[in-house]
């Protein structure tokens, strides 16, 4: 079985490349996804992040705060690197035990910090959406209601796009219209199928 990471910065298009793939019949697992499983109240990786970073982390549902836990892990690398010590190890050990159960000729696994964590070992292959950055500051600004201090520090946390790019094995180019970028994932599907095959 062919295992593909899908990755990309902020913004980029990995959503509506992995929701395409889906569409095809293609298993995905998404790891921003399991990363939100794993803080459901009463979970244990809930509850060490209450314990590393302080009661504000949960809020009165007993949900995780999530505002302000991204105002303390966005301007600080050793907040989010113990974040990261946190959550990663058990979303590779999630993933890992997903792979064992498919039996496609090929799964997609989306990790958006794909470079960051040292994960391309899950994987045979590495696709990268990729678009001008003035684009993804865009596109994230429209969805996710942020402020440009926000999309600055959490670009800036992110391996920057050269990097992405020469790690790439094959890379999807959205920087037109969404029916281009799901030609290309077509044409993708059946080059993915025909080396799994």
């Amino acid at each position: 079985m062919l295992v593909i990471a899908l990755t990309g910065g902020i913004g980029s298009g990995k959503s509506a490349v992995s929701r395409h793939f889906e569409s095809l019949g293609v298993p995905v697992l998404d790891a921003d996804l399991l990363a939100h499983q794993l803080v459901k109240p009463g979970f244990p990786a809930l509850l060490e992040i209450q314990a590393v970073f302080g009661d504000q982390m949960v809020d009165a549902q007993g949900q995780l705060n999530r505002a302000a836990l991204r105002d303390i892990v966005f301007g600080d690398q050793q907040q989010r690197n113990r974040l990261e010590a946190i959550l990663h190890p058990r979303i590779r050990q999630t993933m890992e035990e997903w792979l064992e159960h498919q039996s496609a000729p090929y799964v997609v696994l989306v990790i958006p910090l794909l470079f960051e964590t040292g994960q391309t070992t899950l994987a045979d292959r590495v696709l990268v959406v990729d678009c001008d950055e003035s684009l993804q500051f865009e596109r994230v600004a429209k969805r996710d209601q942020l402020s440009t201090a926000q999309i600055t520090q959490i670009m800036a946390s992110q391996v920057d796009r050269q990097t992405r790019l020469q790690g790439a094995d094959d890379v999807l180019e959205n920087n037109g219209e969404i029916e281009a970028l799901i030609e290309s994932t077509d044409r993708l599907h059946h080059y993915y199928q025909n080396l799994a095959a």
